[in-house]
């Protein structure tokens, strides 16, 4: 397989990230240094983990190792809940770990709405893009309200809202509400984890194009204008996931997946989940 040209999405703070990343999510820190090396040579440029993952240094022994220069790659961490009140030095300590001067894209993970901590956060985090500790700010797991609230403050506005999304939860108001703040969805467990692999609408699409089901259900999301971040450890896989940019489905195919969302959620609700 020759190494895919990945599109690019444009954010609304004048930067762009590759529509298709590399996620690191529950890949231990001993194994995601050999992880993000295979997404790296088989042609990733967008890293997206965590503070919480507890991978950050794994990330940044893979970043150190590869040839790719460093101004293409996209790296994206995140703020965790328990650090809403600092995130000065949360991010230096994320950037310590990742062996980094920035990061491309720093969130907010999630909103904790019990703590009410977020807004606060978000003024915070303005001031390190200010300050060049990242380039782009946005969240993770926000729903509408949230974002509302973020956009009362007037300032800036978060130029991603990263979600669960899948066929089987299509997150449809929150995706509006996103766009109707300018702002990109980008979508986390893309697959839901392997659970709507078996499902008939993405089975038939990837017998069609000669694909995978999950290559299939990863061109739906493309096709659909979403990033998406999809993870493995194993190299076939990781190359696999990427060897997406050689066919489209069609638009019945499309809607066929777009009629798989049941609520099926892989990780906790955003208005209840607060660390």
């Amino acid at each position: 397989m020759s190494t895919p040209t990945i599109p690019t999405v444009a954010l609304n703070d004048g930067n762009a990230i590759p529509q298709l990343g590399f996620g690191v999510f529950q890949v231990p820190d001993d194994d995601t240094a050999a992880a993000v090396s295979s997404a790296l040579e088989a042609g990733y440029r967008s890293i997206d983990t965590a503070a919480i993952y507890g991978n950050e240094r794994g990330v940044g022994r893979a970043i150190a190792a590869s040839a790719v220069p460093r101004d293409e790659l996209f790296v994206t961490t995140k703020l965790w809940v328990s650090d809403l009140a600092d995130p000065r030095t949360a991010l230096r300590s994320s950037l310590d770990k990742l062996g980094l001067d920035r990061v491309d894209l720093f969130l907010i993970h999630w909103p904790a709405p019990a703590t009410d901590a977020y807004l606060d956060a978000w003024q915070a985090m303005e001031e390190l893009r200010t300050e060049g500790l990242t380039r782009s700010i946005g969240v993770s797991n926000f729903l509408p309200e949230h974002l509302d609230r973020i956009a009362a403050l007037g300032g800036a506005t978060p130029v991603i809202n990263q979600v669960e999304l899948h066929p089987a939860l299509q997150n449809r108001e929150t995706a509006a509400a996103n766009a109707g703040h300018g702002i990109a969805t980008e979508a986390w467990s893309p697959l839901a984890q392997g659970a709507v692999l078996g499902d008939e609408a993405g089975v038939r699409a990837a017998d069609a194009h000669g694909v995978s089901p999950a290559q299939a259900v990863l061109r739906w999301h493309l096709q659909r204008g979403r990033i998406v971040i999809p993870k493995s450890v194993t190299p076939t896989r990781i190359a696999e996931n990427l060897d997406v940019f050689g066919f489209d489905l069609t638009e019945a195919e499309l809607a066929a997946i777009d009629g798989l969302d049941r609520g099926l959620r892989t990780g906790p609700h955003p208005a209840e989940f607060n660390g």
